[in-house]
């Protein structure tokens, strides 16, 4: 492993460098990766996998969109693509448990009841483990438990893997039964595509997950964005120029100043004017959103947000439920706006 130094904490991590993509494949060249699960991450890890040579096949039931998905993806049924997870699960030696949390939970028992001596169980994320009073997932003590977590929607899993770069991951070793579960874990880790992988446990990575999706990643920046619409809305700005404002100069022009240099380059970046206000004002939001970010961190670590996914998603008319949501989202002056912003720009112009 490497040390680097992470702002002056040293840390251990495993780069390319010192273990390539070539020892990874060898180190899986006996093992056949049962993905079980063809949404965003399942999709993305099994394609990446398969393309770096490596033997998969994919679990997903049939009649929904990770069906067809993974059929139009050139899965084949009964040889690569399997409707029964048993039998994946049976056929696989490294078993990827790729359902949502809460299918995790609905369909413990069938794959429990398939897992045999030596096999891997490997999890992108802590959750079931970790909550294992609420999704009752205890895994048996002669496999593998392991976990590759790759930092990024599955989606960018595969769009990084095929523009040539990759998504960072954690990776962590729950249960080694067989003596060879860190060897597994960092080869799956380097072979779906990471850019480099930094240790965890399975404890940390769902506190810091939910933290991270309910907070800065998804949940308090579409706070903040539709807070700041509004205000600038109620005070005479127009659709247009309230969406620029607060969204797509952020997503254009600055979050990829900060994406590539740090946020402190985006600072150098911009006006003495804007500068300055930001610097002023980001010690404001720090303060008011800091008590937030601790009332989310209990609720994560107490199993009160683990308990609300679990209840909600697994709902019988939960898919119909979140349309709804989603669609009050899209369907809401700020982001119809955006849709208009996002037809304007340069790239999405006709071309005559």
């Amino acid at each position: 492993m490497a040390v680097i130094d992470f702002g002056g904490v040293k840390e251990e991590v495993v780069t390319r460098a010192e273990y390539p993509l070539a020892a990874a494949v060898k180190t899986l060249s006996s093992e056949t990766v049962a993905v079980l699960g063809y949404g965003p991450q399942g999709q993305g890890q099994s394609l990446n996998l398969k393309d770096n040579g490596v033997k998969v096949i994919v679990g997903q039931r049939k009649g929904g969109r990770g069906w067809k998905d993974a059929v139009d993806d050139g899965w084949v049924e009964g040889v690569s693509l399997f409707s029964d997870l048993g039998e994946a699960v049976r056929r696989g030696t490294v078993v990827e448990y790729l359902l949502s949390d809460a299918g995790q939970k609905e369909h413990w028992s069938e794959i429990k009841a398939n897992l045999r001596k030596g096999q891997a169980l490997c999890f992108s994320h802590g959750f079931s483990v970790v909550f294992k009073e609420q999704t009752h997932i205890v895994p048996p003590l002669d496999v593998d438990v392991i976990l590759v977590a790759p930092k990024g929607a599955g989606r960018t899993v595969r769009s990084n893997f095929l523009a040539g770069s990759g998504i960072n991951s954690s990776f962590a070793v729950f249960q080694d039964a067989t003596g060879k579960a860190r060897e597994r874990v960092i080869a799956l880790g380097i072979a779906v595509g990471s850019g480099y992988l930094f240790p965890t446990t399975f404890e940390k990575e769902v506190y810091s997950d939910l933290t991270g999706e309910r907070g800065a990643l998804m949940g308090a920046i579409a706070g903040v964005m539709k807070a700041q619409y509004d205000t600038l809305r109620e005070h005479g700005h127009s659709p247009s120029e309230a969406f620029n404002e607060t969204v797509e100069e952020a997503t254009q022009s600055l979050y990829p100043l900060i994406g590539r240099n740090g946020m402190d380059w985006m600072f150098a970046s911009c006006s003495t004017t804007a500068q300055r206000g930001a610097l002023d004002w980001a010690k404001r939001f720090e303060v008011a959103a800091r008590p937030l970010f601790e009332l989310l961190y209990r609720d994560v670590q107490q199993g009160v947000e683990t308990r609300r996914v679990l209840e909600t998603c697994g709902a019988p008319d939960y898919r119909e439920r979140l349309e709804k949501e989603l669609n009050e989202w899209k369907e809401s002056e700020m982001w119809q706006a955006g849709a208009a912003v996002r037809a304007l720009r340069p790239e999405n112009w006709k071309k005559d």
